[in-house]
C-alpha cells in the first residue's frame, strides 16, 4: 500500500473544496483557505504525485448517454486461485460497461456496478463475461429503480 503524506488543515480544505469542484481557480480556493495561489497550486500538485488525488475527471451522468439501467451485480467464482482471480479481475476492468468493480468477502467474490442502454444490453453482457467464463459459478443482478445518490466523494475529516 502507498504512503501518503500526512495531510494538514490547509490540505483537508482544499481537499474538501476540490472534491465539490474540481475547476474552482486557485485563488478562490486560496481566499477560501487563507493561502496563495501559487501555495495551494503547490500543495495540488503534491497531492496528485502522492495519489491523493488520483484523477482529475468530469462525472458524466449515464442516462443522459443514453446508459438507462444502472444494474448490481455479485458474482461468485468458481477457483479463487490467483490466477483465476486476476483473470476475472482482468475481465471486468477491461469491459467499458462496469463502472465500477469491487473484489469482496462473504458469499460472492466480487460486486460490479454496470451501466447499459437496455436489458438486451445486458443480457449481451452476461453472456460475454459470465456465461462464456467457465470460472464464473454464478451471478446475482439487481436493477436500481432510482438514482438516490451516486458520487465517489470522500469524507475528509479534520485531523484529530
Amino acid at each position: 500500500m502507498a504512503a501518503f503524506p500526512l495531510l494538514d488543515g490547509f490540505d483537508r480544505a482544499i481537499l474538501r473544496i476540490l472534491q465539490e469542484d474540481n475547476t474552482t481557480p486557485l485563488r478562490v480556493i486560496g481566499a477560501a483557505v487563507h493561502l496563495s495561489a501559487p501555495a495551494v497550486q503547490r500543495r495540488i500538485k503534491r497531492l496528485e504525485a502522492a495519489g491523493v488525488i488520483a484523477a482529475q475527471v468530469a462525472v458524466l451522468d449515464p442516462a443522459a448517454l443514453g446508459q438507462a439501467l444502472t444494474i448490481f451485480v455479485e458474482v461468485s467464482l468458481d477457483s479463487e486461485k490467483v490466477a483465476d482471480v486476476d483473470a476475472a479481475k482482468r475481465a471486468f476492468r477491461a469491459a467499458p460497461e462496469v463502472q465500477q468493480c469491487y473484489y469482496v468477502t462473504g458469499e460472492a467474490d466480487f460486486v460490479l456496478v454496470v451501466v447499459v442502454p437496455s436489458m438486451a444490453a445486458y443480457e449481451a453482457l452476461t453472456r460475454r463475461l459470465f456465461f462464456d467464463n467457465p470460472n464464473v459459478r454464478r451471478f446475482r443482478t439487481f436493477v436500481a429503480m432510482d438514482r438516490v445518490k451516486a458520487g465517489l466523494g470522500v469524507p475528509v475529516e479534520d485531523a484529530t
